[in-house]
């Protein structure tokens, strides 16, 4: 079995790095702050830690797919960050990416369940 040895948590993880991206990239295309965008994938079932998230919004924001600003409402100062036109076309691409892989990954895993049978 995959997780005696403590694997299958890994090799979730490992899954879940590979759509972190377009995960942010699908909330960020009304502004968010970096804990409310933490947040919304928490709520949606995809929770990220600190230090996973802001190393990741620098990262697409130095790669041109992120604009900010900062902004102090009522509270203390917060970046918010949103797509910027880069981004956005960005996004339309690898959801449609995300759609063929999907695709591709049901008709391997169908096939596998009906081999086992």
């Amino acid at each position: 079995m995959v997780d005696d040895a403590g694997q299958l948590p890994k090799l979730e993880q490992d899954l879940r790095k590979g759509v972190l991206v377009l995960s942010a990239l699908s909330r960020l295309r009304t502004p968010q702050y970096g804990y409310s965008l933490r947040q919304e994938l928490a709520r949606h079932g995809m929770p990220i830690e600190e230090g996973t998230l802001y190393p990741l919004l620098r990262r697409l924001e130095g790669q041109g797919l992120l604009e900010s600003h900062w902004q102090a409402d009522d509270g203390p100062p917060r970046r918010y960050y949103r797509l910027s036109p880069q981004g956005a076309e960005a996004y339309r691409e690898l959801t449609s990416a995300w759609g063929s892989l999907v695709s591709v990954m049901d008709v391997l895993l169908n096939e596998n369940d009906h081999e086992e049978e």
